[in-house]
């Protein structure tokens, strides 16, 4: 009987059935041990493909997923170059420190930030933006800045920028406001200055437009240098703050500090800065209004006589006017006022802050 070639061959862990078609329909399984024959399929042969298949799809797998992750970290580096830098925020460890140390409504106040590595700083305080200066190229940088005097008692946020070579930080720090008690006063003046005619509502009427115009001013430049000094050397007379109650009704809050300078005495610009206005008006008189640049400015009122005019530049002391009793007022004295960004603060204050 010539030799037959197996058709199938089954393996298991000690033996193997050879299936030997002896007659066509009918076979024969007869177990045996393990042996090489040249009849029979040869396990290493068998197993050898499948397992080099395997391993080519594993480096298939492999090389598949570092392609998905290189693209996932290409298209976050490109998200990264496109979009903006994130602030990071810092604790309030930074040196950041204020003047006066206790704050009250109608205050102003000096911030200051120990940042040696900031290009530049800037903040924001009730509202309002704040821009921080250098001074000399130091490591601190200041800011004024002011508090309404409508302000209620309370914690208020203090938000800080600085733009570093890294990008951006930033710190949010909770300051205090304290309550603060003003006097109330009564005065008697006439009664043109409270119950005006139609005559006078008009001029009243002109002049309101030409201070709203003025005193909405908001040079993006500092001006200032320094300390701010008192205008005249004379005391002060009535503080800021004060109700003012004119023929038994409160008509006003004295919004500025009034100096007992007797009429003809020299008025200096409390710092540097450039005047917009120098102008008779039916309240205040004698008006002189200094942009100090930042939203400062500095007003004086109830002047006798200018010694500027609008668009004049002005250093730090100069005389710009005399004192008198011009407008409205019961005699002779300055009026100083100060406004930071549409914020009335109290100049007496601001005379003492310690201003590099």
């Amino acid at each position: 009987m010539a030799n037959q070639v197996p058709t199938t061959a089954q393996v298991s862990a000690s033996s193997f059935c050879a299936v030997i078609l002896a007659q066509p329909g009918h076979s024969i399984c007869e177990p045996r041990r393990l042996t090489p024959a040249r009849h029979v399929l040869d396990f290493d042969h068998a197993v050898a493909p499948i397992l080099m298949i395997n391993r080519v799809m594993f480096s298939t797998r492999r090389l598949l997923l570092k392609f998905i992750l290189l693209g996932l970290l290409l298209s976050m580096a490109a998200m990264s170059v496109g979009a903006p830098a994130q602030a990071r925020t810092l604790k309030p460890a930074i040196g950041l420190t204020w003047q006066p140390a206790k704050l009250v409504r109608g205050s102003p106040v000096l911030f200051q930030v120990s940042a040696p590595k900031a290009q530049s700083v800037t903040g924001e305080w009730m509202g309002h933006k704040i821009k921080f200066f250098r001074y000399e190229n130091g490591t601190r940088w200041y800011a004024l800045a002011g508090i309404p005097v409508e302000t209620k008692a309370g914690n208020y946020d203090l938000s800080i920028s600085e733009a570093l070579s890294r990008g951006p930080v930033q710190l949010t720090k909770k300051i205090k406001i304290a309550t603060a008690k003003y006097p109330r006063i009564a005065a008697h003046v006439a009664k043109k200055f409270t119950e005006p005619n139609p005559e006078q509502m008009k001029q009243i009427s002109a002049d309101k437009n030409v201070k709203q115009a003025v005193l909405a001013t908001e040079s993006a430049q500092k001006l200032w240098s320094g300390g701010f000094e008192s205008p005249v050397p004379s005391p002060v007379s009535d503080v800021f703050g004060t109700e003012r109650v004119f023929n038994g009704e409160v008509q006003s809050r004295h919004l500025g500090l009034d100096f007992a300078a007797p009429a003809g005495t020299s008025v200096h610009a409390i710092n540097s800065g450039t005047v917009i206005l120098a102008q008779d008006l039916y309240f205040e008189g004698g008006f002189i209004v200094i942009d100090h640049g930042q939203g400062l400015l500095s007003l004086y009122l109830h002047l006798s006589d200018f010694r500027v005019k609008a668009g004049d530049p002005v250093a730090h002391a100069d005389i710009i006017g005399v004192s008198g009793s011009s407008g409205r007022a019961t005699g002779p004295h300055l009026h100083l006022a100060v406004r930071w960004q549409g914020v009335y603060v109290d100049p007496a204050v601001l005379l003492k802050l310690n201003i590099p």
